[in-house]
C-alpha cells in the first residue's frame, strides 16, 4: 500500500511592512474618528497614518469595512476585558469596578456604538456583544445571589454608565481621577437598600 502523499497548504504571511501599515492606520483612524467623526475623509486617515491613499484601499476597500473591522476590534477588546474582570474580581462590585475601569483607560482606543462609533452590523461582532451581555449577567446574577447588587439591574445599565464614564477625549489624568471616584459613587449605590 503505497503512502498518499498530502497537498501541501497555502499559507498566507503577510509582509511585516503590510502588518505595520494596518496597525497604523487602525489607529489613525480611531483618533480621527474620536476627533472628527465617522464621516472624516479617508485620506486624512490615511495622511496622518502617514501612508498613501492607495495602501488605505488595499488594506480596506470601503469606509464601511474600516468601521465594521474597528468596531469589532472594539467589542474583542471590550469582551476580553469583561473575562478579565470575572476572573480576576473578588466579589461581583469588584468585577464591574475592574470591567468599567477598563474602559476608562481605553476610552481612546475603542470604537463603540455608544461613543460615537457605527452601529453594530455584522453578525460575528454582534455575538461579541452578547457575550460582553453574558459575562455581565452572570455577575450581576452572583451579586443578587449574594445580596450585594440590586435586583433590577441589568447588564446594559452598566455598559451605558460605563460608556459614559468612558467617552474619548484628550487624555487628562484629573478627569480621568473624577470618572473613577464617580464609578466608585456608583458601584456603592448597587447595593440593595
Amino acid at each position: 500500500m503505497a503512502g498518499r502523499r498530502s497537498t501541501p497548504v497555502a499559507v498566507v504571511v503577510r509582509r511585516s511592512d503590510a502588518q505595520r501599515n494596518e496597525a497604523v492606520l487602525l489607529q489613525a483612524a480611531t483618533a480621527a474618528i474620536h476627533r472628527d467623526g465617522l464621516k472624516v475623509p479617508l485620506s486624512t486617515i490615511a495622511a496622518d497614518a502617514g501612508v498613501g491613499i492607495g495602501t488605505f484601499y488595499r488594506h480596506f476597500p470601503t469606509r464601511e469595512d474600516l468601521l465594521r473591522r474597528l468596531t469589532h476590534d472594539s467589542f474583542e477588546r471590550v469582551l476580553a476585558n469583561a473575562r478579565e474582570a470575572e476572573r480576576l474580581g473578588s466579589s461581583p462590585v469588584e468585577v464591574l469596578r475592574r470591567f468599567v475601569d477598563a474602559a476608562i483607560s481605553q476610552r481612546n482606543e475603542l470604537v463603540l456604538p455608544l461613543h460615537g462609533g457605527p452601529p453594530v452590523t455584522a453578525p460575528a461582532t454582534g455575538a461579541l456583544r452578547s457575550e460582553v451581555e453574558k459575562v455581565l449577567e452572570r455577575v450581576l446574577e452572583r451579586g443578587r445571589k449574594d445580596g450585594t447588587l440590586k435586583a433590577d439591574l441589568t447588564a446594559r445599565d452598566i455598559v451605558v454608565f460605563g460608556a459614559m464614564l468612558a467617552q474619548p477625549r484628550e487624555p487628562d489624568r484629573a478627569w480621568d481621577t473624577v470618572c473613577r471616584r464617580l464609578l466608585g459613587h456608583y458601584l456603592d449605590g448597587l447595593a440593595p437598600r
